[in-house]
């Protein structure tokens, strides 16, 4: 490495935030990313450790000495082709992805890992600025059509690996804009839309046909329990494109929402996660709504404790919520984990968010028991406290209390993708009503159906944008594969 005693010489530095009272004014990135200097020093901590665990800790391998050395050397250009060679999307990861390659860092062992994160953000954003992201269309074509149905991270990397290989590729999406939950599940003062933008345009550049408002297979049926964002305005049957396309590869989210059926829950005032964050993405966009579901002046209670859940405290926060409070069923993390015990592994360790620093109470160990209500509306919710006995979370006596809430968004995560897309396939499906889908190398993503093959959150579930970047490329070349018979595309 470029220096090699640089992990005993510096510390590791993060990337700032603007000041709270000024990014709560709008909903832009507040995120201010290394300069080069800093870069460079935070890139000399990496240890060039011999078995750099950094590799496996990130789903899609990205080499991550190699480019940290190229930027040591102020070679930006050869750093984002090492960075490109494993993940088509490095502005969506080096923003959103909580960076599992930092917690399997060997210097994290005993003491902070190398920032690989603001790393990459650092060469993606000076990769764009220097015009160096530029399409590439393939030289030859196959003649071979393939759909793509879904648009979020997964279908995005699979029609672009696709393409570049010369398939004549059509990538579907059932709502006005591409990029699935990116697009409308991702508040924009995380990521700005503008980096999907670039993205569908170099898309479309390597010839990658782009159709949204479809949605393959039936609308969901009314009382099905899904609340999913939806503005189709065309329908096509999955026969239709079994018959119009030489394969099919289904990349949708994981977006039936957990619910949860405790006395009260018909009350107004209470929705899901996904009908609350799309509609303010939307209107961030230009777009004008009828009616605007927002938190302005009220008592906002958030249930589930993970990413979407400090989404909707963040933009609650963004609304002028007169008080934004999180709960979580599950007891509260230690501050520090035992990394002798968990590394190279996502350790498990309380995370605050940037949207918990803005304004938010945090609760652990608290179940929801029943909505309070009047006039068809919610005004509260009563809740006890659990604790963990013999592997179940039993309700401690005595510890009953009310909150006062006037909106409560249940963001508890998402328990399988809807039903329609698969059923409308006749694609088997695992305990967890996921498409079934072996990535091995015999079974390459494909279902039981012939020629249509599942990845991302539809095959393995509710997961992070650095998986859906994997099981896209990865199902890219399963399908090539099939296609024709090898593939030069990456494993």
């Amino acid at each position: 490495m470029g220096k090699i005693t640089g992990f005993m010489e510096f510390e590791r530095v993060e990337e700032g935030y603007k000041p709270v009272p000024e990014r709560l004014k709008n909903y832009k990135e507040f995120v201010i990313g290394l300069d080069d200097a800093h870069a460079k020093v935070q890139s000399a901590r990496c240890m060039d450790c011999g078995t750099p665990f950094c590799n496996n800790g990130c789903p899609v391998n990205n080499i991550i000495p190699d480019f940290n050395e190229l930027v040591f050397q102020g070679d930006w250009k050869n750093a984002i082709d090492v960075l490109h060679s494993t993940n088509n999307f490095p502005e969506f990861t080096g923003r959103i992805c909580p960076a599992p390659c930092e917690a399997a860092c060997t210097l994290n062992v005993n003491d902070d890992a190398v920032g690989i994160k603001s790393i990459e953000h650092a060469i993606i954003d000076r990769a764009w600025s220097e015009g160096w992201v530029t399409p590439q269309p393939p030289k030859v074509k196959t003649g071979k059509k393939v759909a793509v149905v879904g648009s979020g991270p997964a279908g995005m990397a699979a029609a672009q690996q696709l393409a570049r290989v010369g398939h004549d590729v059509t990538l579907f999406e059932k709502n006005d804009r591409i990029g699935g939950l990116l697009r409308y599940g991702i508040p924009d003062f995380k990521m700005e839309k503008s980096h999907i933008d670039r993205r569908v345009e170099q898309l479309q550049a390597e010839g990658v046909t782009i159709r949204t408002s479809v949605l393959v297979g039936d609308m969901p049926k009314s009382g099905s329990g899904s609340k999913v964002t939806n503005w189709a305005k065309e329908t096509i049957s999955a026969a239709q494109l079994q018959a119009d396309f030489d394969a099919v590869l289904l990349t949708g989210g994981s977006e039936q929402s957990r619910d949860l059926p405790v006395p009260g829950r018909e009350l107004e005032g209470i929705h899901f996660a996904m009908e609350f964050l799309p509609q303010q993405n939307k209107v961030n966009a230009g777009d004008v709504l009828k009616s605007q579901l927002r938190a302005d002046g009220k008592h906002v209670i958030v249930i589930g404790g993970g990413d979407t859940g400090s989404d909707c405290v963040g933009t609650s926060n963004r609304h002028g919520a007169a008080s934004v409070t999180q709960f979580e069923v599950m007891p509260q993390p230690p501050l520090e984990e035992n990394r002798p015990m968990t590394w190279p592994y996502w350790p498990m360790k309380l995370r605050t968010s940037s949207s918990h620093e803005e304004g938010c109470v945090r609760e652990f160990a608290v179940s929801t028991k029943a909505f309070t209500g009047g006039n068809g509306k919610v005004t509260g919710l009563t809740t006890v406290h659990v604790e963990c006995k013999g592997g179940k979370l039993v309700e401690i006596e005595g510890t009953e209390k009310h909150h006062q809430a006037d909106l409560v968004l249940l963001a508890m995560g998402f328990v399988n993708p809807v039903a329609t897309v698969l059923d409308a396939f006749g694609v088997d499906k695992d305990a967890r009503s996921n498409a079934k889908a072996s990535t091995d190398e015999r079974g390459g993503y494909a279902t039981n159906v012939k020629k249509v093959f599942a990845a991302g959150d539809m095959r393995r579930g509710q997961s992070l944008v650095v998986w859906a970047i994997r099981e896209g490329r990865q199902a890219a070349r399963a399908v090539d594969v099939y296609l024709m018979g090898s593939s030069d595309l990456p494993r």
